[in-house]
């Protein structure tokens, strides 16, 4: 059995990722339509469609009974954006990665949400008010990028008309089988973790976090090869932070959970540290270039064996 909830697991998560850019493909295609800012479309309309994969997972295993896993999935799914994908990203771009002044604005507001996760779980537990405040903090940062937006003025160029009823119903259907998908994916991973005697929150923090990520990865590299640099940067960023607050309060108001703090103390600071470091290089020349690109996919490999280390040399529970 623990090869056929490996395969099933592996084949769900395909279906999962693919689902997910389908919706990010469609998604994009209305946002064109309506003729909106970039860094604003890709900060909240991709943004929250790639953050999907991950999001269901989280939502389905606190239905299921195991938090701890969409715990793993959302943060260990940050740490790999903001420096795996962020990395890779850098790698793939011939001039690495451009910043306009503007994005970086709001970023002292973006690095101390990033810490809300480590300081209302650093007792090991995540209640439903936690929840509530992490919705709550979460959408307040998003209303304030939606008030700021004026200062975002590259639009798409909408030279070819978008087939948007065409879009719609392809958004809503690759949404819908995302959604099934995902369930499947929760049910054969906590199946698979079982068997192995597999902590549920290292699945969650490896390889079900890194899956997570392609859509965003596929989506970012794609961008700034057609020199959309705003597109990858708000695609990232939105999602981290959907991540980080909207969807972690949900899952905790749907199950309050406890879980062992060590594994929450080593995730939430590296997501912490791996968005300081994306503001420090993003600060300096206004860029992320190859050398810390390098930088921060070896940040990411460090991560990991970390968490490796915890969970096994440890032998936490």
């Amino acid at each position: 059995m623990i090869i056929i909830n490996l395969a099933l697991f592996l084949v769900f998560l395909f279906v999962l990722i693919k689902c997910a850019g389908y919706a990010i493909k469609y998604s994009s295609r209305l946002a064109k339509a309506l003729r909106l800012p970039e860094f604003i479309v890709s900060f909240f309309i991709i943004a929250l469609i790639s953050a999907l994969p991950e999001t269901t997972i989280s939502i389905m295993s606190a239905i299921e009974g195991t938090p701890e896993l969409g715990l793993g999935t959302l943060l260990g799914s940050n740490v790999a954006d903001l420096t795996l994908v962020f990395g890779i990203v850098a790698l793939f771009s011939s001039r690495g990665i451009k910043v306009k002044s503007k994005i970086l604005s709001n970023n002292f507001y973006y690095l101390i949400l990033l810490l809300f996760p480590l300081i209302l779980g650093f007792d090991g537990k995540f209640s439903r008010v936690d929840g509530l405040v992490l919705v709550l903090l979460g959408s307040l940062f998003f209303v304030k990028i939606y008030l700021d937006s004026h200062k975002f003025h590259k639009k798409f160029n909408n030279t070819k008309k978008e087939p948007f009823a065409k879009s719609l119903l392809f958004l809503i259907f690759s949404i819908g089988i995302l959604l099934l998908s995902a369930f499947l994916t929760v049910k054969f991973a906590v199946n698979f973790a079982y068997e192995v005697k597999l902590p549920a929150i290292l699945i969650g923090l490896t390889i079900i976090a890194l899956g997570t990520c392609l859509p965003e990865l596929i989506f970012s590299i794609k961008a700034v090869r057609k020199n959309h640099d705003s597109l990858a940067i708000g695609d990232i960023l939105g999602n981290v932070l959907t991540d980080a607050t909207i969807i972690l309060g949900i899952v905790a108001i749907i199950s309050p959970f406890s879980y062992n703090p060590y594994n929450l103390y080593v995730t939430a600071t590296a997501m912490f540290m791996g968005g300081l470091l994306v503001t420090i290089f993003m600060k300096s020349e206004k860029s992320i270039n190859k050398r810390e690109a390098i930088f921060l996919i070896l940040f990411y490999i460090l991560f990991v064996f970390a968490e490796f280390f915890i969970n096994h040399v440890l032998g936490l529970k």
